[in-house]
């Protein structure tokens, strides 16, 4: 039988951030550049999937707590929650897992973890490109998210209502997944 991992979700430090940064820009890169090898028109910035001012963003959004994923000691990962205590309705706004750590069943782990640091959560919502197929199996496979919505250039996303980015904006050709916990 497998032994269940340990992981800790420990709260983002200010000395760590920049390197929180670049762990997830390289995350995100290895995910696109498996699957496309080296295609310009995927990237937001200088090579980059996800660029430092989208991540930085979701970290200062209000509400917002990120955490490092730590395994024995080491810094495997990392998570953005965007928690609404009003609502109960949470997203998940980031989440990696260095490329070095695939396949060892900390993304599950993870998960677990941030559920049971949210209880009161009613519904999760979280998006990711459609070329992710490895974040799309996570999600709907290994978490119990639903696909509930697919953005695209004829059914744009709330952050580009007018369809004026196109341009790899936050919204263009990406899942929309729910988790509904009670």
């Amino acid at each position: 039988m497998k032994e269940q991992m340990q992981i800790k979700l420990s709260p983002l430090e200010d000395a760590d951030r920049d390197r929180f940064v670049l762990d997830n820009q390289e995350a995100f890169r290895y995910g696109a550049l498996e699957e496309f090898g080296v295609r310009d028109e995927h990237f937001e910035e200088d090579g980059e999937i996800i660029s430092r001012k989208t991540i930085e963003a979701s970290i200062e959004e209000p509400g917002a707590e990120a955490y490092r994923i730590i395994v024995d000691g080491e810094k495997v990962g990392g998570v953005v929650l965007q928690i609404d205590n009003e609502t109960r309705h949470n997203e998940l706004m980031l989440f990696f897992v260095s490329p070095t750590a695939h396949g060892r069943g900390i993304g599950q782990a993870a998960w677990r973890a941030v559920e049971q640091l949210h209880p009161e959560t009613e519904v999760w919502e979280t998006c990711t490109p459609y070329f992710e197929k490895r974040n799309i199996h996570f999600y709907v496979n290994c978490c119990g998210f639903h696909i509930v919505e697919f953005f695209n250039e004829k059914h744009l996303g709330p952050e580009d209502p007018d369809g004026a980015a196109g341009d790899g904006a936050p919204n263009d050709e990406m899942f929309r997944f729910e988790k509904v916990m009670k």
